[in-house]
């Protein structure tokens, strides 16, 4: 019988339980979302953690939650099969996601660290990750989306998803938080290319 893992249901429901007091809470939202300036002149580096777990509204928390669940679950249960072990497959998901919170947000940091009215809070960051690790592990899987009418295989979702974030980051015109979209996604490329190489290169000789 395979092993229950139930990481990512852990997280979506420290998203949940936060976000819901965040959304009636604006101080307590202000003390925990991602704030470079303050991260710069206070050093409230938990800033890089926290944020994560907050939303704007609840829109942007179903968004976000929705992409987690769906990959996240199937992120484990991949790993679970490359390590046989649900130590060694928890130890590797939960560095996934500690990395992702951080790297998420750095590029950022390093953007808007003089900027004091600049703040950004969300878990797309992380689910960025998630979602470009499975990518790069499985390139050939197929995705469905809202937007597009027929489903694609994964690399070719991930170069649109990353040419779009790209284009949209040098094009502002909402507040979305695209550094953080792009850094996630980079993150979960690599942190895969460097804990499996050679599943991945298995994977993407099946392309040739």
């Amino acid at each position: 019988m395979e092993p229950q893992i139930y990481s990512t249901y852990i997280i979506l429901a420290i998203t949940v339980l936060v976000s819901l007091i965040g959304f009636n809470n604006p101080r307590f939202l202000d003390r925990f979302l991602f704030w470079p300036y303050k991260v710069r002149e206070k050093k409230q580096y938990y800033r890089f953690v926290t944020n994560v777990f907050l939303h704007g509204d609840m829109q942007h928390l179903l968004f976000n939650s929705f992409t987690f669940f769906i990959f996240g679950p199937y992120l484990e249960r991949k790993l679970m099969v490359i390590y046989h072990d649900v130590i060694m497959t928890q130890v590797v998901f939960w560095t996934l996601i500690f990395g992702s919170m951080i790297t998420s947000s750095i590029f950022s940091y390093y953007r808007h660290r003089f900027n004091y009215s600049y703040r950004s809070l969300g878990l797309s960051g992380v689910a960025s990750a998630v979602l470009f690790a499975m990518f790069t592990l499985e390139p050939t899987m197929e995705i469905r989306n809202l937007f597009l009418p027929i489903p694609i295989k994964a690399w070719m979702y991930g170069i649109l998803y990353l040419g779009f974030e790209i284009y949209s980051s040098r094009n502002p015109k909402t507040n979305i938080a695209h550094d953080a979209h792009i850094s996630g996604a980079v993150f979960g490329i690599v942190f895969i290319l460097i804990t499996n190489i050679e599943k991945v290169i298995q994977a993407f000789q099946n392309l040739l």
